[in-house]
């Protein structure tokens, strides 16, 4: 079986994939089109625009914060965090509720210590893994 095929069969018969994350399975592609990950956003000059992908493993909508929503976007080498204003929320609310995975397009922030992506974008990314997020509601 290739990575891909035990992948999805680790995922299919136990409900977890311990040997790979969904999106190093894709890595190549996503490369090839210039998307960096986790650990090149993270490390990434302020202010720059670039485009990242991954699996969104949060979705978070505090009270106080205005309709801001906030995601996690994780790949194999790390964590985003992802601000999504209100308009561009609701322009792309049917994807950002149901995509598990997402390509995003938007502006490097440096701010008190962490780092966030400021999205501007967002078109779904289609993984042969299956995977789950914990979500607001």
């Amino acid at each position: 079986m290739t990575t891909t095929e035990t992948a999805v069969a680790d995922q299919w018969s136990t409900g977890i994939n311990p040997g790979s994350y969904p999106t190093e399975l894709i890595r190549e592609d996503l490369k090839s089109q210039g998307i960096l990950t986790a650990r090149e956003v993270n490390t990434g000059e302020p202010e720059r625009r670039i485009t990242t992908a991954g699996v969104i493993t949060h979705r978070q909508r505090p009270g106080t914060a205005r309709g801001v929503t906030f995601l996690s976007l994780e790949d194999e080498t790390g964590i985003v965090n992802v601000i999504c204003s209100v308009g561009l929320w609701n322009k792309h609310r049917r994807l950002l509720r149901t995509a598990k995975a997402v390509v995003i397009r938007g502006r490097v922030e440096h701010a008190d210590g962490a780092t966030n992506l400021v999205a501007e974008h967002f078109t779904n990314l289609s993984l042969q893994v299956k995977t789950t997020s914990r979500d607001f509601r």
